[in-house]
């Protein structure tokens, strides 16, 4: 299988990096990239130190997954070299995700490091090393339309990556090539397996790869230790119905743990008081959000007023209009959290984001305007 890198010039003279995160994925990229007869340069990012890299087996840009990396591109025969970016990262990521929580709001990390150190640092590098491009194994599609550059979804919607890369610059995507936005995992795979990739059936990484076990209130406890500290749980009412063992441990829109007994219905986590400590709850139709103020927008297509949007990666876009600053949905939304990042899409086609930093109740514009 051939894919067309769009290098602008031969290939024989032209260089490919290759993000390797020691994964089935940008394996296959490296692979892809190496049949067009360009050299290839592997690189793979080491966000942790040493110690800490070893033992996180199973996440991304872990001490195993660089030693995947490596073995890939032995057998390609292509360099590969290690940025050691530990530092970068803490502070651009982790920290950033630990102060999101200490706020009470629903960060997305991923979003953070596609426009940090994945993107921004490596493009950087790989324009250092002269490269043509840097390729990515992102399941998302680089579209050249009428004389402009798009991004567009995956073509196999499980895999669309699209919501996370919502802040990728019109240069940067200029820059990038996501070779496997046409292909579903198991084309993947197959081809992982026919070029006899060690990493053919390694199992994906999690989303959040510097939470390996899934626990992310012991590493925001760790940062920030006042997240841990008690506080009340408030009915949206104003009763008090009981207490908690730290914010930490909540995100808005979840039902379980919360620990108040002798409701006629269950309750949602509404809102989150950081500074009062306080857990506000109550029913399912209290997390219903009319609308959601929008900032640090990047726009790669132009600014539409009627837009799909999406405020979670695995949920379905659904129909809302933008003013410039807010976003409204068209039909009450359920569990939009501040923090969380809106996507905008055209169909397939990806406009643009930003972060969310307030949203509007249902039922209190539904009061206003009565």
């Amino acid at each position: 299988m051939s894919i067309d890198f769009h290098l602008g010039r031969p290939a024989a003279g032209a260089r490919i990096v290759v993000a390797m995160s020691g994964g089935v994925d940008s394996s296959v990229v490296a692979v892809l990239a190496a049949k067009t007869g360009a050299e290839v340069i592997g690189v793979t990012l080491q966000l942790y130190d040493h110690g800490e890299a070893v033992r996180r087996s199973g996440s991304c840009c872990a001490g195993q997954d660089i030693y995947d990396a490596k073995t890939v591109c032995d057998r390609l025969g292509i360099a590969h070299y290690v940025l050691d970016y530990e530092s970068r990262f803490r502070t651009g990521v982790i920290d950033r995700f630990a102060d999101e929580y200490a706020m009470g709001r629903t960060p997305v990390p991923c979003s953070m490091c596609n426009q940090g150190v994945k993107f921004t640092d490596l493009i950087g590098f790989a324009r250092d090393l002269g490269a043509d491009c840097l390729a990515t194994g992102h399941y998302v599609r680089r579209v050249e339309r009428e004389g402009r550059i798009e991004m567009w979804k995956g073509r196999d919607p499980s895999r669309d990556q699209s919501y996370f890369l919502y802040g990728t610059t019109a240069d940067q995507l200029a820059y990038l090539r996501f070779p496997l936005g046409d292909l579903p995992k198991s084309e993947t795979r197959r081809l992982a397996e026919e070029a006899g990739l060690i990493v053919a059936n390694k199992p994906d990484s999690q989303d959040i790869c510097f939470v390996p076990d899934g626990d992310y209130a012991s590493l925001v406890k760790r940062l920030r230790p006042e997240t841990a500290a008690p506080g009340e749980i408030v009915h949206v009412d104003g009763r008090v119905l009981g207490s908690h063992e730290g914010v930490v441990h909540f995100t808005i829109g979840q039902r379980r743990g919360i620990e108040v007994g002798g409701q006629p219905e269950p309750l949602y986590v509404v809102r989150i008081d950081p500074e009062q400590r306080q857990l506000v709850v109550g029913p399912r139709s209290a997390l219903a959000v009319a609308s959601a103020l929008v900032e640090g927008i990047n726009w790669l297509a132009e600014d539409q007023r009627e837009v799909s949007a999406k405020v979670r990666s695995l949920a379905r876009p659904v129909d809302g209009s933008w003013d410039g600053e807010r976003l409204t949905f068209a039909n009450p939304e359920y569990g939009v959290a501040p923090g969380q990042s809106a996507v905008f899409y055209e169909g397939d086609r990806l406009l643009g984001g930003g972060t969310i930093v307030e949203t509007e109740a249902a039922a209190m514009r539904e009061a206003e305007a009565a």
